[in-house]
């Protein structure tokens, strides 16, 4: 791992830019780097995996740390602080670099290389909501039963986490060697059906097991309760969304997947999610 300390001012930035980011937009990153070098004092670091990213992370000391990279930085990022119990004193920013990055945008950080650099400087934290779940995972913006399919270029395929690529090597060889006679086993797998779910908010019933539903939402909201949105099957007329909010949502029966932000996690038969109220802090552009 590359550190490089610079100084410009009596503020101490720790950048932390992902490999991932280096690899896919490199002129982005050195925009980054020298906008934020130029109004801070910046330690950077250029970690050459998630261990390497995690010791950068814990060596912060009082320095702010940023983060260069996609959607699965970030929550790498607020992931770990959360494990290390770090999140209620620690203000991160970060600079959206990738082609998944739609989960920073709707937090409120700018599109821009050049305007998300400028935040960084001249923001001011905001403290959001986070869910946890009972295996302490996070979820910063939404996550849905059955994961919806990523958009391109979004969340690689699970099992094929950045930092493996020799797992997308031997996948992609595999498909090679697979005879082109047999067309039918290489079919796409088909999209998930309807599930029989029982999803509680807050210990009541909002949907039970005798109920299919094509989709379960939950996403945390802006005064310590979560949003949930369940949508039955519909048969004949479309029916009506189930909605409720609340501080714990538990969802429970046959095996399910779930998307949570940009990772698929599953398959599980019960998880629980509880809203921690300003849990995290984000820096944001100013009347953000």
């Amino acid at each position: 791992m590359a550190e490089v300390a610079t100084s410009a001012t009596s503020e101490q930035l720790l950048v932390v830019v992902d490999p991932v980011a280096r690899r896919s937009d490199g002129e982005s990153v050195r925009i980054a780097k020298d906008v934020l070098g130029a109004g801070a004092g910046m330690k950077l670091c250029l970690p050459d995996g998630p261990e390497e990213f995690a010791r950068a992370l814990g060596r912060r000391g009082s320095r702010r740390p940023v983060v260069v990279g996609d959607d699965r930085a970030l929550i790498r990022a607020v992931s770990l602080l959360h494990r290390h119990r770090e999140l209620a004193g620690c203000a991160l920013s970060v600079v959206p670099v990738g082609s998944a990055v739609s989960l920073a945008r709707s937090l409120g950080v700018p599109a821009g290389t050049v305007a998300a650099a400028r935040a960084v400087l001249d923001g001011v934290e905001r403290r959001m909501d986070l869910l946890v779940d009972d295996s302490d995972g996070v979820v910063l913006g939404a996550l849905r039963i059955p994961p919806v399919r990523a958009a391109p270029g979004e969340a690689e395929p699970e099992g094929a986490e950045p930092g493996r690529p020799w797992l997308r090597t031997c996948q992609s060889l595999v498909r090679t060697l697979v005879p082109a006679a047999r067309p039918s086993r290489l079919a796409a797998a088909p999209e998930p059906g309807p599930s029989r779910l029982r999803v509680e908010v807050d210990g009541e019933t909002l949907v039970d097991l005798n109920q299919p539903v094509e989709a379960v939402s939950v996403s945390p909201g802006a005064d310590g309760t979560a949003s949930v949105e369940v949508r039955p099957v519909s048969v004949g007329a479309e029916a009506s969304p189930l909605l409720a909010e609340g501080r714990t949502v538990t969802v429970s029966g046959a095996h399910f997947r779930y998307r949570a932000d940009a990772v698929v996690s599953g398959p599980v038969r019960t998880r629980t999610w509880v809203v921690r109220e300003g849990a995290w802090g984000l820096t944001l552009p100013t009347g953000a």
